[in-house]
């Protein structure tokens, strides 16, 4: 008999953030990286965004292209302790509605995964802390002393999660037609696509205009949009202002 999975995306889909923002600001606190570096090549764009002038998305590369480099040469224990820490403070900050829908499938009996371009080693430990099936994320390659050497394998672009789709699809034989995807960016589109349960969570503006190019999902998709306290389930055609 085939599973029936659920593969989830973290950030902007679970956490309502970005795992790995909250990591550099605790290499900061750290001293692990020098808050010099916050302010003068992070803090301008963060600024924009703050103020709806600038693109999240723009935010987010401007400061992993800083995170990598300042990780070149870090022990990757040292690393993993403080990936521990930002895990215990900040692991329930959380979209109600994806917590919620994490544990029906569990109790489904269905088999659940993240898929995520945030470090792997803090993806393992949220997908330890919410009793997934497995997880992937993006690869921080080490060398033999266990320091990063600044490689990386990325896992937020759609064609390398859906290297990691195809690899957990044959190892759980996974029910395609019965399965749910859920996300909130183009990176997830590839997920989306495969299942006949797609779900996106708070979509940005270029992911909803990709969902309404394609038919199937056009006709498929459910738009979650949770927002303080309420949750609101709406259709690919919802006005964009």
């Amino acid at each position: 008999m085939k599973n029936i999975a659920a593969f989830f995306d973290i950030d902007g889909t679970l956490f309502r953030n970005s795992l790995m923002i909250q990591h550099f600001k605790k290499l900061i606190k750290y001293e692990v990286i020098d808050p010099s570096i916050w302010y003068n090549k992070i803090k301008p764009v963060y600024e924009e965004w703050e103020k709806r002038y600038g693109d999240f998305e723009h935010y987010l590369e401007t400061l992993a292209e800083v995170y990598i480099d300042e990780l070149k040469g870090v022990n990757k224990s040292y690393i993993e302790f403080i990936a521990s820490q930002v895990i215990n403070v900040s692991g329930d900050m959380v979209y109600k509605y994806a917590r919620d829908q994490i544990e029906w499938h569990k109790k489904q009996g269905h088999k659940v995964f993240f898929i995520s371009g945030s470090p792997d080693f803090l993806v393992s430990k949220m997908a330890e802390k919410y009793g997934v099936t497995e997880c992937r994320g993006t690869a921080y390659l080490v060398d033999e002393e266990n320091n990063f050497t600044g490689e990386i394998i990325k896992m937020w672009n759609s064609e390398n999660k859906q290297k990691t789709l195809d690899e957990f699809l044959k190892r759980y034989d996974v029910d395609l037609k019965n399965s749910y995807a859920y996300g909130d960016t183009v990176g997830d589109l590839s997920m989306l696509k495969m299942v006949g349960n797609p779900i996106a969570i708070n979509p940005n503006r270029e992911f909803l205009l990709r969902i309404r190019e394609d038919k199937n999902l056009f006709n498929n998709t459910i738009i979650i949009v949770e927002r303080k306290d309420v949750i609101y389930k709406l259709r690919p055609d919802v006005e964009i202002l």
